[in-house]
């Protein structure tokens, strides 16, 4: 049987859900899969200006685990990702969304990974920065390194890997048109906060009440935190 997720990654995710719509990361949109479920996000992400992903519309699911923000999300690119970071079944290899454990074998410091401080707009923005600057030490997607480490060493000449992702750009152009989706092709677009779509707000009592049963154990727990004078916030850590 499946974890029921606790009260405090409902109020979280439902904050930073909030957060994200009324200020939104540039480069991003995102939506609920499901609008009944609030652990299963999509996450369109628009190629930066000025890089081989220019003009591309890169589909992804984001998905959090009943703990949050405790334990780290999973993300997965549904649109297909050359990157020496997604894995060929468009998994994202990232420090960010690692446990924080000590593991040596990483080559990782356990400052790179996970913890309850970092959110959904950390995340976002280091996807960003991997599109810029792939990390080729510890690659998901070796074929892909080589490749990009060859381009970046010939400064482009070698354009194997410059040619593979222009072609999955073009081809994820088709996908913005059916989602009737503007993508920016300029820095002065790219770097509007314009507001999303108007849609029904989102009810944060809705998801407390109706879509998540809240054990009693946790919510002792947040009843505890109120008598001790504790941020009710769901975003202590954030």
């Amino acid at each position: 049987m499946a974890a029921q997720p606790s009260s405090s990654a409902v109020r979280a995710l439902a904050l930073e859900y909030k957060t994200i719509q009324d200020e939104p990361v540039e480069g991003f949109r995102i939506k609920l899969t499901n609008d009944d479920i609030l652990f299963d996000w999509e996450v369109a992400i628009f190629g930066p200006p000025e890089t081989l992903y220019q003009g591309g519309y890169f589909k992804a699911q984001l998905k959090f685990p009943p703990d949050y923000p405790y334990s780290p999300p999973s993300m997965r690119f549904v649109t297909k990702v050359w990157h020496p970071n997604v894995y060929e079944n468009g998994d994202l290899c990232i420090s960010i969304l690692h446990p924080p454990v000590d593991d040596p074998q990483s080559g990782e410091l356990p400052c790179e990974r996970w913890n309850p401080t970092q959110n959904v707009r950390t995340i976002l923005l280091s996807v960003i920065s991997l599109f810029n600057e792939p990390n080729t030490s510890s690659p998901a997607n070796v074929d892909a390194s080589v490749m990009y480490r060859r381009w970046k060493d010939s400064k482009g000449k070698d354009a194997e890997y410059a040619n593979i992702i222009k072609k999955q750009v073009a081809g994820s152009r088709a996908e913005a048109e059916k989602d009737n989706v503007v993508v920016p092709m300029t820095i002065e677009d790219y770097c509007i906060k314009s507001k999303p779509p108007v849609t029904e707000s989102l009810d944060m009592n809705d998801f407390y009440d109706d879509c998540y049963d809240i054990d009693d154990e946790d919510s002792d727990y947040v009843e505890d935190d109120e008598a001790d004078g504790a941020d009710d916030s769901g975003n202590e850590n954030a």
